[in-house]
C-alpha cells in the first residue's frame, strides 16, 4: 500500500529543504491518490517534467515511482497539465529546485 499523495509531497519537500535544495506546491491535488508530477528546475535554468510511471509494470511495493517527460519550457508544462487537467483533475505539481532530482525520486526509464 502506498502512502497518500499528500504525505508524500510533504516527505519530499522536507527532505529537499534538509539538503539546502527547494520545493513548492504549485498545484494541490486529491489528498489520498492524486496523481503527483515533479517540475525540476536547476540553477542554471534547465526545466525537466517528471509524471507518474504506470504503477501497474511494477510489483506493489509502495514506491511512488515516476518517468521523465518531454518538456522544454513552461508553455509545454502549460499544455501538458491543460491535458491532464482534462483527463483527472485530481493531480498535484510540485516544483523542485535541484541539480539532482535522481537523489529525491523513484525514476525509471520509459
Amino acid at each position: 500500500m502506498r502512502i497518500t499523495s499528500e504525505l508524500f509531497v510533504a516527505q519530499l519537500t522536507r527532505r529537499l529543504f534538509q539538503d539546502g535544495e527547494f520545493a513548492t506546491v504549485i498545484r494541490r491535488g486529491a489528498e489520498a491518490a492524486g496523481a503527483i508530477f515533479i517540475v525540476a528546475r536547476s540553477r542554471e535554468g534547465g526545466l525537466r517534467l517528471f509524471g507518474p510511471a504506470v504503477q501497474s509494470l511494477f510489483e506493489e511495493d509502495g514506491l511512488r515511482r515516476f518517468m521523465e517527460e518531454p518538456a522544454n519550457d513552461d508553455a509545454a508544462l502549460e499544455a501538458r497539465f491543460l491535458r491532464e487537467a482534462r483527463f483527472d483533475p485530481d493531480f498535484w505539481v510540485i516544483e523542485i529546485e535541484t541539480a539532482e532530482p535522481e537523489r529525491f525520486l523513484e525514476i525509471v526509464e520509459g
